[in-house]
């Protein structure tokens, strides 16, 4: 693995976390071996596709499961987090009265 990559996309999900009001997950132990797995998906399939979900082969299906999926807000806001566990609920966000 390229560590200049896996920096880089590192700091592409905390930048997209943040806009969100998402989190990524504390544990960075879990970040890295994501963020690894997605790097890896991309080497092997040429797209960034979660580490997570079963990929089928079929590409217009597979766009679904590109990291970010499509599946992560509704995830988030029903689980606290994505399927992966890369992305979590921000419980310091404020809420307007």
């Amino acid at each position: 693995m390229n560590p200049d990559k896996e920096k880089e996309l590192l700091e592409k999900y905390k930048k997209y976390a943040k806009e969100n009001n998402f989190k990524l997950n504390p544990d960075k132990k879990i970040v890295d071996t994501i963020i690894k797995g997605i790097l890896r998906n991309e080497e092997k399939y040429g797209f960034r596709y979660c580490p997570c979900r079963r990929i089928t082969g079929d590409k217009e299906k597979d766009k679904a499961i590109i990291c970010p999926c499509i599946y992560h807000r509704d995830e988030i806001k029903t689980q606290g987090h994505c399927h992966c566990m890369l992305f979590f609920k921000n419980d310091k966000i404020k809420v307007k009265k």
